[in-house]
């Protein structure tokens, strides 16, 4: 991978100069929104397909701006996913490839020497700040936030802290921030949610994200905000969609898990509306590029059942899952003036391509031999110069584990990894991956084993399970 040193989008204002023409003062870099919801499907929003759980606001997002059609996770679970978005390193030689927990707190770190998009961005003189779930290390170890290249930090730092949407507190840059909140056996018998005093932290998360653009709004900043909405709580006695309320949905008759999965969903749509205005009250709605995702494919825990509300449309699986259902996201990028409203783009892209795209917009130099391609060529219209991936590539180690490549409009998925049958669909025509045409193809089969023996490095940290 090219270090991305020079923003195209820059460079054209120069080229329009004809001779004798004073060249133009080059512009400021954008600043950079990242968002991530947790757990959301393909079809949760209804610019994807969504029927019945309101989202205005995020499809004026993508009426505003670009759909993606065919943009994947970089896993299925939540650290390694993380993991790939802030390295541009995909799972078969990530450091991060699983959600293995460290005690007291938090996931195995990344490594100090690990270069990350806020690092990038931080050189580049960006005011970087991350506000909600990291996952990706502990208070105190090298994979911390405040050491991986972001000034700001405020949430949760650990993954089984994150299950808890009214926690005893979270965590601002590495000390502890402790909440008003009431632990479970201390509540007066039968008092829900409304009838204590509690702080939900998806609405602390939205508060500091408005206050965080309006104290950085003149100089360039990077913010990634990465709520735990939709995820479920899984904390032991309180598994569930834990939502302060339903909202427009508490008079469904839907099981409670449902109402609290579609009242989670659009109370989320609702913040990034009030996230959006406040850049045009700001005035730097033009100067801001807002791109909006999901980790991973929806989940089947906490009560939900993603099949009510077809949460993964048209696709095959859920989290956990290599098949589409668990990797494919929705993916929408605004930015006015720059990305050309209701466009949509059916270029297969990742969340590893964060690095080289962010490099690209900020012109800042990022490492060397990444799995990471820009995607500002596609946003600006420019569809003929885009680079193409030869292949995406995942590895899963759980459920006995499981490998996939995107080759094309081909995907192959061996089950297990290494040494299990390669299964073969041609997503042109088969999106659902319901008919296995491997025996029909066995040239394409060939291709995807070697893209698969290829992809994946092994790592004494993350073994194959035997069979």
């Amino acid at each position: 991978m090219k270090p991305n040193c020079i923003n195209r989008a820059w460079a054209l204002a120069f080229a329009v100069c004809v001779s004798g023409c004073a060249a133009p003062a080059p512009e400021s870099p954008p600043n950079i929104i990242f968002i991530m919801a947790d757990d959301l499907g393909y079809g949760d929003l209804g610019s994807y397909g969504q029927a019945v759980i309101q989202t205005p606001n995020l499809d004026q997002l993508a009426a505003e701006g670009m759909r993606f059609t065919d943009f994947y996770a970089g896993s299925t679970v939540c650290a390694p996913s993380r993991a790939v978005l802030m390295t541009g390193q995909h799972t078969g030689r990530n450091d991060i490839r699983g959600n293995r927990e460290v005690q007291p707190m938090g996931q195995h770190p990344l490594p100090a020497e690990r270069v990350t998009v806020a690092e990038v961005l931080q050189s580049a003189g960006y005011h970087t700040g991350l506000i909600g779930k990291w996952g990706l290390g502990g208070p105190g170890s090298v994979g911390a936030p405040n050491v991986q290249g972001f000034d700001e930090f405020y949430g949760y730092l650990g993954q089984r802290h994150a299950h808890n949407y009214y926690p005893q507190f979270l965590f601002r840059n590495e000390a502890r921030e402790e909440l008003d909140n009431v632990v479970p056996d201390e509540r007066p018998s039968g008092a829900g949610m409304a009838t204590v005093k509690v702080q939900y932290t998806h609405d602390l998360f939205a508060e500091e994200a408005l206050s965080f653009v309006r104290t950085n709004q003149a100089q360039p900043f990077f913010l990634y905000l990465a709520p735990t909405i939709p995820h479920a709580n899984n904390e032991a006695g309180r598994e569930g969609m834990e939502v302060p309320d339903y909202g427009q949905y508490a008079d469904k008759d839907w099981p409670a898990s449902q109402k609290g999965l579609a009242a989670m969903i659009s109370r989320l749509d609702g913040d990034v509306g009030r996230l959006v205005a406040l850049l045009s009250d700001l005035g730097i709605d033009d100067r801001t590029i807002v791109m909006f995702t999901s980790d991973n494919g929806p989940h089947a825990e906490g009560g939900n059942d993603p099949a009510f509300f077809d949460s993964n449309g048209p696709l095959r699986g859920t989290k956990r899952a290599l098949y589409d259902g668990g990797i494919r996201v929705p993916m929408i990028v605004r930015w006015p003036g720059r990305v050309a409203a209701g466009t949509v783009t059916d270029h297969v892209g990742y969340l590893g391509d964060l690095m080289a795209t962010v490099g690209e917009l900020a012109s800042a130099t990022v490492p060397s031999n990444l799995d990471s391609i820009s995607l500002v060529p596609t946003l600006t219209g420019q569809p003929a110069a885009q680079e193409q991936h030869p292949y995406l590539y995942w590895e899963f180690y759980e459920q006995g584990s499981r490998q996939a490549v995107r080759l094309g409009t081909w995907k192959g998925i061996r089950q297990p990894m290494l040494t299990g049958s390669i299964e073969l669909y041609d997503l042109a025509i088969d999106i659902g991956e319901v008919t296995d045409v491997a025996a029909a193809h066995p040239d394409i089969v060939e291709r995807i084993r070697v893209a698969l023996d290829e992809a994946h490095v092994p790592s004494t940290l993350w073994t194959v399970p035997q069979r």
